[in-house]
């Protein structure tokens, strides 16, 4: 079964970004349950953010999992990438993921490196950079073991990073690890500016994709932009995907209209009868 999932973030310096909840966690994941989500993904500033005595109670009320946790934050507060020029940068990167790893890995949820997977340039050649990845990868996705999670990896539009752009460079790259246990994030905004098909991007993702971004071409909430949800709703049937499809979309117009509006399309795509 394919589950719903929708964004809540606690990171004061990402307002301005695709999360469709923002601030107020206990809020957020009533609301969630309210409209019948079945679980939050949750973007936190740090493992410190969300206790586990105030988090545990709220999703055993609601009954709501956590989808995954982002480490986004490790880059947009403390601008730390796993492909700095600068050795300690790279190390502090790798123990902030690994520390939010820990923090989602007893809630079952994997964390998912995006921004902080840095870029190539400023001295640093791509085949450095990718060198760094790969080995930060291999080292924390066996950490991810702990937990009998995946890491989750997600390749980016050219316009944020340089590194892996699409989901055939995703798979080559966890193919050259030593670890089997990173998975692939297949993020619609991103697919539909890299991807030429994104259907068929997915089909080649395969077993490779761990997480799925549901959002439309314009990172507005499913239905408000132009992405044709059909070939790539049958395109994740055909893999047998049995993740998360998780709302990371701007507020638009608010937050309560995004995340309503992504329940009707979760059911009107996943739950309605063949």
């Amino acid at each position: 079964m394919i589950r719903s999932a929708v964004t809540v973030s606690l990171v004061e310096q990402a307002r301005s970004g695709p999360f469709v909840f923002h601030d107020d966690l206990e809020l957020g994941i009533r609301k969630a349950a309210d409209l019948g989500y079945h679980a939050v993904e949750i973007f936190a500033p740090g493992p410190d953010a969300v206790p586990a005595p105030k988090l545990q109670p709220l999703l055993k009320s609601t009954g709501l999992q956590v989808a995954a946790v982002g480490t986004g934050a490790g880059w947009v507060i403390h601008k730390l990438s796993l492909t700095s020029p600068d050795e300690s940068i790279r190390r502090a990167a790798i123990n902030f993921i690994s520390s939010m790893i820990d923090f989602g890995g007893p809630y079952g949820a994997p964390a998912i490196i995006g921004s902080m997977q840095g870029r190539h340039g400023d001295g640093v050649t791509p085949e450095q950079a990718r060198d760094w990845l790969r080995s930060a990868l291999d080292e924390l996705g066996e950490a991810a073991l702990r937990y009998n999670v995946p890491l989750i990896y997600e390749p980016l539009n050219r316009y944020e990073t340089n590194l892996t752009n699409t989901m055939t460079a995703g798979v080559e790259l966890l193919q050259s690890l030593q670890t089997d246990n990173v998975r692939l994030l297949a993020d619609l905004f991103h697919m539909q500016i890299e991807e030429v098909d994104v259907a068929a991007a997915i089909g080649h993702g395969g077993r490779f994709i761990g997480h799925v971004h549901f959002v439309d071409s314009n990172r507005r909430p499913v239905g408000c932009g132009h992405m044709n949800y059909g070939p790539i709703v049958a395109a994740l049937n055909d893999i047998g995907y049995e993740g998360y499809v998780s709302a990371e979309a701007f507020p638009w117009p608010d937050s309560d209209t995004a995340a309503a509006q992504t329940m009707r399309a979760y059911r009107y795509w996943f739950e309605r009868p063949e």
